[in-house]
Order: structure tokens, then C-alpha cells, then sequence
């Protein structure tokens, strides 16, 4: 068996699209946490950088990871995104130590 994945997702809203993102990204907690793959999905804003928000999320193998890509809430989302977000989400792949 393949070790968990963690993902770190960074997103920023676009000025005056800070409460529609954080609600379209408040939409995707419940749906994904009950995924089979999905072990956390953390949702988090920024209290330093206006308009950033984060997502921490861990899974069982990058195979779940690929089947959450997949799938029709998540592909909805991404077709939104341009509209509220400041550019590219940044995202990272990380596997723990120890």
C-alpha cells in the first residue's frame, strides 16, 4: 500500500470575490470528506493575507487523489474559478517524514 498524500492548495480570491469564493470552497468540504480516498480536507483563510484561502488536505494514495479531480462537483468548481479567483491555485504534493 502507497503512503497517504498530503495536497496544499492555495487559492486568492479576486477583490470583491472574497465571500462568493470562500462559499463555493465552503461547498466542497462536505462532499469530499466523503469520498472513500479522502482522510482530511481542511479549509482555512488567512488572517495576515486578505483573500487567501487554503486547503489541507490528506488522502490514501495519489489514485484518490486523481478520482477527487475527476469528479463533478470538483470539475463545476474549476470552471468557476477564473471568475474569482487572482490567478492560478498553487498547489502542492507533499509525503510525510518519520
Amino acid at each position: 500500500m502507497s503512503e497517504p498524500l498530503t495536497v496544499v492548495a492555495r487559492v486568492r480570491a479576486k477583490t470583491g470575490q472574497e465571500a462568493r469564493l470562500r462559499q463555493e470552497l465552503q461547498r466542497l468540504v462536505a462532499p469530499t470528506l466523503a469520498e472513500a480516498g479522502c482522510l482530511r480536507y481542511d479549509l482555512h483563510e488567512s488572517t495576515t493575507e486578505h483573500g487567501w484561502f487554503l486547503l489541507h488536505e490528506t488522502w490514501k494514495s495519489e489514485a484518490d487523489l486523481d478520482a477527487h479531480f475527476q469528479t463533478p462537483y470538483l470539475k463545476a468548481f474549476f470552471q468557476m474559478v477564473p471568475e474569482l479567483a487572482d490567478g492560478p491555485s498553487e498547489i502542492t504534493k507533499w509525503t510525510k517524514l518519520g
